[in-house]
This record gives structure tokens, C-alpha cells and sequence, in this order.
């Protein structure tokens, strides 16, 4: 009996260490792709596309020149990312900063859910909301983010649960991956400035901080909890804050900020003190690719490089075309109404004065007949350059490409000392020396006005000479001035200028204005006339950004 106890006890010992011998080995087999811990990780980075379909007109600096030609387009991005994808198989990973459910007719139409589908399609692994996620307002912006099949990140918007008070996040504040060994965490930021920038009714029910309010705590938690061996904060607040960001004490710990919102093309990372920031351009005309080799498990080396999509390059992927087609087609006809002509090249980059929002002006003007009239200065819609025939062709859509929200126009009366108070505080908005307080789009733009400053004078003491009307801006005068009305503005604000007097809206929206006016003028030729001249910067500034080694080409 004993004898017999002792070869059964062997046998079940010797099937169990076999057993688990062939665990182990399957469990080795099935662990050997995480174990290899040598290679590169490619992480690829889209923002502001601003619902831009097809491949566009582009705005390039080279030779000192404005220069254009074709790029972006949905379904030549897809290709490219599926491209860079099979250079790098297993350790790709590609996000998208922000601003991907405004910017189009086609957005408009469909509040942002004829781009969910899409975005799914193209495959992208990582989200950050932008500023203008919430256009369609709160409840349709966790809509259309809760559609999109990979997770999303932001760390400073939370719930509004009444009297001011903060409740959860929206959403979930950091994202981590492991890839060769190496643990990679992603913590977002969007702009906390949403609710002054654009209609405070657009975020109502979300309360946002700033990031400087929380990003230590949450990159001690990546660095110390989680030991994360790197560490990137995505941010879609602007090229100046995030500078400023990469630069504050509390981002002790990040390895770099992969931003957006301006629009900016970060071709060789910007070095500060804490990290390195990038920005990949807009429209999906770019792509953002950071490599990091990796040695034993261990970050060695890294290579940036912002990849121009180019549609010859990267022909449109048969399955993305289609279902283009396919979203768009209700909407096709009226997307490409043409409704004008301009003889001028129409573009927005530039940071002083542009021609699409001196036809805006034009437009204004023309229609309202106040002394002054306001156009806000956004950046996003790419640029339209004449065809073969010598004309751009203004259609539905590229309407709503230049002015995706049709705001009513209102218009009211302001003082002199108002008019130069407001001027004052959008040069600061724009200008400021101190990066954190630099926000917002470009310079504003106006008709009946004529000013000139220094954009990098002290602050209260840019404005060096305003006319209105041929003459000298009097401090105590009132003006008529005309501006579109923000949905949730006080009655008295008009274009973030407040104390207005009189104000009232009028019949007609920026659209009907613009239609009425290219159907009168047609074609039309909005040259730029310096109504705003900048004294110690060159007219044709390209970026708000200064003081680092940065120029947008």
C-alpha cells in the first residue's frame, strides 16, 4: 500500500509538472511578440481637421512667398496612416487632438454624426476633445465622442453640478499603452477658455480648470503609481500655452506635449524646460510622427518629423472614398452650390489681415452701413486659390467652411475710449509677452477702421493710431459698429466687447449677408488694405508665437 500511495503521489506530481510545463511553454509562446523589447514605437498624431472631406487648396511659406497646392482629404490621410501603419505593424499608435465635428456644411447638417463613422473607419486608437467638440452643445458632444470606438482623454472638464460646482470628469483623464517593454502614458487637456472664446451656451453644464490646476497630481500618479516610462500630455490649447505648459515647474515629468487648436506646423520639436512641444498643422493636411527606439526595453533615441499628406503620395483609399461618398451624397448638391466668385486667392492664415475675412467685412459693410464693422479672427477653413478660368468658385459649403456657425448680426453703438479699450484687450489676447495669457484666434478683423500698433509693445500700449471714417478716433464719440451675436452673450456684448449701447439684432444672419453680397458684386476681389498695420512685425505674420525656435512654413 505504501508503495503504491508513493506511485500514485508520483504520477499526479509528474502530470502536473508536465502540465504545467506545457502551460508555461504555451503561456511563453503566447508572451514571446511582448517580450521582444527592441524596436520602435511610432506614435502618429492628426488635429484640427475641422470636417475638412476632401483633399484642398493649402497655404505654404517658401521663398519668402505664399505658395499653394493640394493636400489633405479624408480618404488620403486614411491611406497615409494605413501606410505608416505597415512600416510598424505592432507598435503604431494614432491619435487625434480635437476640433474633428466642426468646420463644414456637412457637420452643420448633421450636428457632427455623419463624422463618427468615419472616424471609426480610419482607425484611430486615442481622442482628445477640442474647443469646438461642444458646438453642438453639451449632450451631443458625449454623443458623438461616446460614438468613436477607442477612448477618450481629458483631465479638466468635469460635470457641472450647479452653484459653480465641480462634479466627475466627463471623461476619463489619462490613457496608458505598453508597447516593447515600454509603458506610455497619455494625459489630455482641452481649452479652458471655451466658455469666454466662444457662445458660453455651447459648454453650459461643463466646467473646465486650468491645466496647471491638476497635471502634477495626475503626472505623479503616471510617473509614481502607474511608472509610466514616458509620459505625453496632449493638449488642445494652442501653440503659446502650450509652450508655456512644457514650461511650467508642475510639468516636471512630461516627455513632450503633442498640441493643437492654432494650427501651427511644429516641424522640429520646440525644447523647453520640462518637455518638447509639436503641433501637426491643421485641416488633416499633416501628420505628426514621433519614433522612439527602444533597446532592452528602454527608450534609446527619437526621431520627429511632420509628414505632409499629399495626395498624389497617397492616393484616396477605395473604402474611405466610398463611404465619403456616401455621407455626403444627401448634401452633394448643395455643398457645391456655387453662389460667387473672387478673383483673390481666399485664405486665413495669415495672423494680421486675410482676404476671406476682408470679403466678410466687405459683406458687412456693405449690408449694415455702420460706421465699424467686426469679423471675429478664427483660423480654421483651408484656403481656395483661382482655377484655370482665373476665379475661385464660392459654393454653399465653402461658405460654411469660412463661417460654420450662422450667427445673427447685431449691431450698437460704442464710445471712442470703448472702441480703443476693446482694441487694447484683443492685441493682449493675441500678443501677450506673458504665453499663458496669449488666446483665441488672430487679430480681430474690421471695415470703417483704420489702425496701427506694435504687437509687441507693453500691454495698454500697442494702439499707436486709430481713424474711423477718414478722421481721428474721438474718445468720447459714440459709433454705430456691427458684429455677429454669440449665442448666450449679454445684451449688451457684441464680439467680446462689452458695454455696448443700443445694441439690437438684426434681421439677417452672416449668411444672408454673404450670399445677398456676392450675388450683387460678384466677382469679387478682397485684396487686403491694411486696415489693421502692424508696426514692429512684418504684415504678413504667420504666427503669434515668439521668443523660441519656431516658423510656420
Amino acid at each position: 500500500m505504501h508503495s503504491r500511495r508513493k506511485f500514485i503521489q508520483a504520477s499526479l506530481l509528474a502530470g502536473l509538472v508536465t502540465e504545467s510545463s506545457e502551460v508555461l511553454a504555451e503561456k511563453k509562446s503566447e508572451m514571446k511578440p511582448f517580450l521582444t523589447q527592441n524596436g520602435t514605437i511610432t506614435l502618429l498624431q492628426t488635429t484640427d481637421v475641422h470636417c475638412q472631406l476632401h483633399a484642398h487648396d493649402e497655404l505654404f511659406w517658401e521663398n519668402n512667398q505664399l505658395a499653394f497646392r493640394k493636400a489633405g482629404g479624408y480618404a488620403h490621410l486614411a491611406t497615409a496612416i494605413d501606410q505608416l501603419r505597415k512600416q510598424n505593424p505592432e507598435n503604431t499608435f494614432v491619435m487625434d487632438t480635437g476640433d474633428m465635428f466642426q468646420g463644414s456644411m456637412l457637420s452643420v447638417k448633421t450636428s457632427g454624426q455623419a463624422f463618427v463613422p468615419l472616424l471609426n473607419a480610419i482607425g484611430y486608437d486615442l481622442y482628445l476633445p477640442g474647443n469646438w467638440e461642444v458646438v453642438y452643445y453639451k449632450q451631443n458632444m458625449q454623443k458623438l465622442m461616446g460614438g468613436l470606438m477607442a477612448p477618450k482623454v481629458c483631465a479638466n472638464m468635469y460635470h457641472d453640478v450647479g452653484e459653480g460646482k465641480k462634479g466627475e470628469l466627463v471623461f476619463q483623464p489619462y490613457h496608458i499603452i505598453h508597447k516593447l517593454g515600454v509603458k506610455i502614458g497619455f494625459l489630455g487637456y482641452t481649452d479652458h477658455l471655451v466658455p469666454i472664446r466662444q457662445s458660453p451656451y455651447y459648454s453650459k453644464g461643463i466646467i473646465y480648470t486650468k491645466p496647471e490646476d491638476n497635471i502634477k497630481y495626475w503626472v505623479e500618479v503616471l510617473k509614481q503609481q502607474e511608472q509610466c516610462d514616458f509620459v505625453i500630455v496632449l493638449a488642445h490649447i494652442g501653440l503659446s500655452q502650450q509652450i508655456a505648459l512644457a514650461n511650467h515647474p508642475d510639468a516636471k515629468g512630461v516627455d513632450y506635449v503633442f498640441g493643437a487648436d492654432t494650427h501651427e506646423r511644429v516641424r522640429k520639436p520646440i525644447q523647453c524646460e520640462y518637455a518638447k512641444v509639436v503641433e501637426p498643422g491643421a485641416f488633416g493636411s499633416f501628420i505628426g510622427r514621433l519614433d522612439l527606439q527602444v533597446t532592452d526595453g528602454k527608450i534609446v533615441g527619437e526621431k520627429y518629423e511632420l509628414i505632409e499628406v499629399n495626395p498624389k503620395k497617397y492616393p484616396a483609399k477605395p473604402e474611405i472614398k466610398k463611404l465619403v461618398e456616401e455621407i455626403e451624397k444627401p448634401y452633394h448638391d448643395q455643398i457645391n452650390q456655387v453662389i460667387g466668385y473672387s478673383t483673390e486667392p481666399l485664405y486665413r492664415n495669415m495672423v494680421v489681415e486675410n482676404t476671406i475675412d476682408t470679403l466678410i467685412v466687405d459683406a458687412l459693410k456693405w449690408k449694415v452701413n455702420t460706421e465699424v464693422v467686426l469679423s471675429n479672427g478664427f483660423r480654421f477653413c483651408p484656403p481656395r486659390v483661382p482655377d484655370a478660368s482665373g476665379k475661385v468658385a464660392i459654393t454653399e459649403g465653402y461658405l460654411f467652411d469660412m463661417l460654420p456657425v450662422d450667427a445673427t448680426v447685431r449691431v450698437g453703438k460704442a464710445t471712442g475710449q470703448q472702441l480703443v479699450d476693446w482694441l487694447e484687450k484683443e492685441l493682449q489676447n493675441v500678443f501677450a509677452q506673458d504665453a499663458t495669457k496669449r488666446f483665441g484666434g488672430w487679430v480681430v478683423r474690421f471695415k470703417g477702421m483704420e489702425v496701427e500698433f506694435k504687437a509687441f509693445e507693453r500691454v495698454g500700449q500697442r494702439v499707436k493710431k486709430v481713424m474711423i471714417g477718414g478722421k481721428p478716433l474721438e474718445l468720447e464719440k459714440n459709433y454705430t459698429i456691427a458684429a455677429c451675436e454669440r449665442d448666450g452673450d449679454p445684451a449688451d456684448m457684441l464680439c467680446r466687447m462689452k458695454g455696448v449701447k443700443a445694441a439690437s439684432n438684426t434681421s439677417y444672419t452672416l449668411h444672408s449677408v454673404m450670399k445677398e453680397y456676392l450675388k450683387e458684386f460678384s466677382p469679387v476681389s478682397p485684396k487686403m488694405r491694411q486696415a489693421a498695420k502692424v508696426l514692429d512685425a512684418p504684415q504678413t505674420l504667420l504666427s503669434q508665437v515668439h521668443g523660441v525656435d519656431y516658423q510656420f512654413l
